[in-house]
């Protein structure tokens, strides 16, 4: 019987790693089924989702722990069945605005008081094209809840968005 592990990476951006990490896999004749890996801050990051023969599972653990040698350090966990999620809109968050402390932290904050699960988020700090001042960009993919309609939502982040200074837009997930 196969079982489903996630991995959480990270270690100095070198090459080599998902390398390593797909050799360990093959190796305990696994399957990659889906990941999502970056380089933040000279770091390389990631997580990923295998499928590995149950009989594999200590032995594919040692082999991955064994990449901590050569910087990678890996956890292991295993990906058990979750409850049936409850019914929820898909939609996207997009956030730009100048750079500063606290818009992540505020945002979350408004989402999480309605019960709204962030699936996805990517931030990033740019320039503005014009002046060259540091600009703040978010998109987030989104779940509400069956208790949380778009228009609540929206109403809600517009009473921060002001004093953050952001400009925000709410879209259906494409």
């Amino acid at each position: 019987m196969s079982i489903s592990l996630v991995l959480t990476v990270i270690g100095p951006d070198r090459p080599g790693h998902v390398d390593a990490l797909a050799s360990a896999v093959a190796a305990h004749s696994g399957n990659w089924l889906e990941s999502r890996m970056c380089h933040l801050g000279g770091q390389f990051a990631g997580i990923v989702r295998v499928e590995i023969p149950g009989d594999q599972e200590h032995a594919f653990r040692g082999t991955v722990k064994d990449l901590g040698l050569g910087g990678l350090q890996v956890t292991v966990t295993r990906d058990e069945a979750a409850a049936p999620a409850a019914p929820s809109r898909a939609m996207v968050l997009d956030i730009v605005g100048n750079d500063r402390p606290g818009i992540v932290r505020q945002i979350s904050h408004a989402l999480a008081a309605r019960s709204v699960n962030v699936e996805e988020l990517h931030t990033e700090r740019t320039s503005a094209p014009w002046t060259g001042e540091p600009l703040f960009e978010a998109k987030l993919r989104i779940h509400l809840p069956e208790s949380c309609t778009p228009a609540q939502l929206r109403a809600d982040l517009e009473k921060i968005t002001s004093d953050l200074m952001v400009d925000f837009t709410l879209g259906l997930k494409a």
